[in-house]
């Protein structure tokens, strides 16, 4: 039972990975999804009105303490801790454009640039 597991993960993990197309695909699209990604974030940003700021705030919290010694009880301590909180922040709805209209026309080449890349996976690796 314990070994059937183990292939089912293996397997599954292996299907994962995709055919050598779609991996070739993938490698020559990476940048065109990171775009993607972010032109999301900026047509978020501007619908909601407002940015979100990404900063570390340290508080302290009761952890056991490192220097535990064998045969001697556990004692704690007060440790920092750093978490990272996101704010909202006032944005000029302007210069969000002007940004946004950037990443397009910069989505625009890259698509130019990927469309003979993924003809060229599909014809070294066809399904």
């Amino acid at each position: 039972m314990h070994r059937t597991a183990a292939l089912l993960l293996l397997v599954a993990g292996l299907a994962a990975c995709g055919t050598p197309q779609e991996q070739c695909i993938r490698n020559a699209t990476r940048e065109l999804r990171t775009l993607d990604r972010l032109i999301a974030e900026q047509q978020a940003t501007l619908a909601r009105g407002y940015g979100y700021e990404r900063r570390e705030v340290m508080h302290h919290e009761w952890q056991i303490c490192d220097d535990w010694v064998a045969g001697t009880p556990r004692r704690m301590c007060f440790e920092p801790v750093w978490d990272t909180v996101k704010e909202p922040v006032a944005i000029d709805p302007a210069a969000e454009q002007r940004k946004l209209d950037g990443l397009l026309a910069r989505r625009k080449a890259l698509l130019a640039q990927a469309e003979p890349a993924i003809a060229a996976c599909k014809a070294q690796f066809p399904e």
